[in-house]
């Protein structure tokens, strides 16, 4: 979808974090955004931004733990604001922990949220896209659903599923009007998930790297004008492992605890009290 200006996205997890830098630049694309999220404070602030590049903005409350709030996601967002050209599922949580010691409710919520939601809201999504003859729908992964890091199962497992989502409607849908996406980022600075874990001292390194909100907006942006499959931002040369845990696993096993991912994460877990 190369004409963006005009059109209506969707970008769920809006109240800060990438979702919000995801509907500026999407805004400042030409493009009219609904924003969804749970604090409808953050909601409004991100509306009032938006207005002010000059498209119309509405906000959407929803629990995407809620699968009644889910299935109605769609029908909401465009009773605000019309049809929903592009679909940003980016809302998620995380929980750092030992597997052993995750909750039941962590692990159900993880992949609630993470993964059913996104899969609930597209479908309900695609028919009017593909109905229209236009469409994009970007699922917001993670470098975890590429090589799983320690005390970060359930959350890999839901971003590794995100992966294979877009690559199987990508395959499904190859004649479609339609394009998918999935994006996967590193830790990113500012605001989020990784702000949490640097005020715990779970900190990134040179190895590892480290990119930002901004960045991975700008990513996801492209990924929509050039129907990109998949798009990796880290800040850091991390392809060559990616490759190699396709060619040589055993070898990856080795190399996650020298490059420092897995101190990262323990650090983080044990913050938590979960590194056991």
């Amino acid at each position: 979808m190369k004409q963006l200006r005009g059109l209506t996205a969707l970008v769920t997890g809006a109240s800060g974090g990438i979702g919000k830098y995801i509907a500026v630049e999407l805004a400042r694309a030409g493009m009219n955004v609904v924003v969804s999220g749970r604090r409808e404070d953050a909601l409004a602030s991100a509306v009032a931004q938006l207005r002010d590049t000059g498209v119309r903005a509405e906000a959407v409350s929803a629990d995407l733990s809620d699968h009644k709030q889910v299935e109605s996601l769609i029908d909401r967002s465009e009773a605000a604001l019309g049809p929903v050209d592009v679909l940003v599922n980016n809302a998620g949580v995380e929980y750092v922990s030992s597997f052993a010691q995750s909750t039941r409710e962590e692990l159900v919520s993880t992949i609630n949220v993470n993964l059913t939601a996104p899969m609930l809201i597209t479908r309900h999504a695609l028919p009017g896209m593909i109905d229209r003859g236009r469409g994009h729908i970007v699922f917001i992964a993670s470098l975890a659903g590429k090589v799983g890091p320690a005390y970060q199962g359930p959350y890999a497992a839901s971003k590794a599923g995100l992966v294979a989502l877009t690559q199987s409607l990508r395959a499904e849908h190859r004649t479609a009007p339609v394009g998918f996406s999935v994006v996967c980022p590193g830790f990113v600075a500012g605001d989020g998930m990784y702000q949490r874990m640097v005020e715990v001292g779970a900190v990134s390194n040179l190895l590892l790297g480290t990119t930002t909100n901004k960045k991975v907006a700008e990513k996801v942006v492209e990924a929509i004008r050039r129907d990109t499959p998949e798009i990796v931002e880290s800040g850091a040369p991390i392809r060559p492992i990616l490759a190699l845990s396709q060619l040589a696993p055993r070898l990856v096993d080795g190399v996650a605890p020298r490059i420092g991912a897995t101190d990262v994460f323990r650090r983080a877990a044990a913050a938590r009290g979960r590194a056991t």
